[in-house]
Parts: structure tokens; C-alpha cells; sequence
């Protein structure tokens, strides 16, 4: 039976989706963005996709069907908040229009942290961060891990952030399938292609750098040392309390069963 499996064209996906043709032949992998993988998702257009932990929390319909994830226990690197100004003094956010989770995240922390709800703004993605006249800029992906232009008195590594006040994991994305699909034929290619994807960084490092301005040495480290990919306990934990957050301040629903009991993972 075809699959059609969507995944994020970032680096920090190219672990999960190593030599997935070759664990899952019946399978057809689309790259997209992670907003629009998730609406994909929902209207039908993918059976299984990578979707934003946030969108996940909106459709309580869906089922986790890898412990294959993406997450950070510490620094991400690609997921930071430029500040012109003090954090406190945050009146204006531009947003990078690439994840939804992103953002909920830093309105979670500008909330509960400094009690900071700043107007939003829509960063375009061919838009530049020095393009915002905003008092605070959100980028995501490849190109958060550069140093921009412009000073900027405080730069937040939201996955820094979220770990060292919650003292938990923080949960970018997981493998979810839609209702109806047949994702048993692929679950296990999931995990084989994240296990491949692990014990060929270099492979993936020198395939990837060059597109993205970064030295191999630069995504080996970021890809080793800054995110983790499996879906554990604490990972579970961290994804519970994240939920609970978005709740709080009116970016998810109640009552929403996460069905985390499936994703086994070891850590």
C-alpha cells in the first residue's frame, strides 16, 4: 500500500529520513515546511508526516507512531529570539512563519518568565532578519544558526531556555499519523531510518554543509551534540508539560489526549 510521508527540509531532519526509500519502498517522502506539513496532515494529503509538537496538540484524532523525534536536552542552536532590547522591554515579536511550535514556545517563556505579551508580527520567509523593525525577531531553521547582522542586546536559545526552567527535554517534532492511515507498515522504517541516520552524521554533514554556509565540523556537532532523537520518558514528560503551558495561555485545547504510553524509547 503507498505511504506518503511528509518531512522537514532542514538539517536537523536529515537524520530521520536517512535512507528511509531503502527501509520503506512503498513509501513517498514530501519535503515541505513544518506549518504545512501539519495542514497537509489534516486535510488528508499525507497519511504520515513530521509535524510541530504544537499542531499536534490541536487534533486529538492523531496517533504517535515512532519514538523517532526531534528534541533538544540542552542548546538547540537553530531555535533563537533576537532581542534589540531588554527581554522585559518586548512590546513588538516578528515571527518566522516556518514553525508554529517555535512560536508558542517563545510566547510561553516571554509570558510566564517576564509576564511579556508583545504584539506579533508575520516574518515572510524570504524576508531578512534586519528587514524587522520589530522590537524582537524569532528565527527557525538553518538560518538561526547564523550569526545575523545588527545588534542585538540579548539573544535567547529557546532550547536552552526551556530546559534549564523546566529541567526537562523540549519536543520540536514527532512522527504522526492522520486517522484511517496505514502507518503499521512503516512504523518500524521510521526507527531504522533515525538508527541509519545516527551512524552516518559525518555522511549526512559533508552532504549538507556546503548549501547551508556551515562546516562539516559545524553540522556533525550541531546534529550530535545539540538534538536528540528519541522520544523518552522525559522527552514525555517535557512534551506533557508543554502541553499543559499552551493550555494555559490559549494556544491549545483542553482535554486533548496525548496517547505518549506507545513511544518507547530508552533515556
Amino acid at each position: 500500500m503507498h505511504v506518503r510521508i511528509g518531512a522537514v527540509n532542514y538539517l536537523n531532519t536529515k537524520p530521520l529520513i536517512y535512507g528511509l526509500d531503502r527501509f520503506a519502498p512503498q513509501a513517498e517522502l514530501v519535503l515541505d515546511l513544518p506549518s504545512r506539513l501539519a495542514d497537509q496532515l489534516a486535510h488528508g494529503g499525507l497519511d504520515i508526516a513530521l509535524i510541530p509538537s504544537i499542531e499536534f496538540f490541536h487534533n486529538s484524532g492523531y496517533s504517535l507512531v515512532s519514538n523517532a523525534c526531534i528534541a533538544c536536552r540542552g542548546p538547540v542552536l537553530s531555535v533563537k529570539l533576537f532581542s534589540r532590547g531588554p527581554i522585559a522591554s518586548i512590546r513588538t515579536l516578528a515571527l518566522d512563519e516556518g514553525s508554529r511550535t517555535s512560536v508558542a514556545l517563545a510566547r510561553i517563556l516571554l509570558a510566564e518568565r517576564f509576564g511579556v505579551q508583545p504584539q506579533l508580527e508575520r516574518l515572510p520567509l524570504e524576508a531578512e532578519l534586519e528587514d524587522a523593525a520589530t522590537d524582537a525577531v524569532l528565527l527557525i531553521g538553518d538560518r538561526a544558526m547564523h550569526s545575523p547582522p545588527g545588534h542585538f542586546e540579548v539573544v535567547w536559545d529557546l532550547g536552552d531556555e526551556w530546559c534549564r526552567w523546566t529541567e526537562l527535554p523540549f519536543v520540536f517534532a514527532m512522527w504522526v499519523a492522520r486517522p484511517g492511515a496505514a502507518w503499521e507498515q512503516v512504523e518500524a522504517a521510521l526507527g531504522e531510518a533515525r538508527d541509519a541516520g545516527l551512524a552516518h552524521l559525518d555522511e549526512i554533514a559533508e552532504r549538507e554543509a556546503a548549501g547551508l554556509g556551515l562546516t562539516r565540523p559545524q553540522c556533525v556537532s550541531y546534529l550530535r551534540d545539540n538534538l536528540y532523537f528519541y522520544l523518552g520518558e522525559r522527552e514525555q514528560r517535557g512534551l506533557e508539560l508543554f502541553y499543559e503551558k499552551a493550555v494555559r495561555w490559549g494556544l491549545a485545547p483542553r482535554g486533548v489526549e496525548l496517547g505518549l504510553n506507545p513511544c518507547r524509547a530508552s533515556g
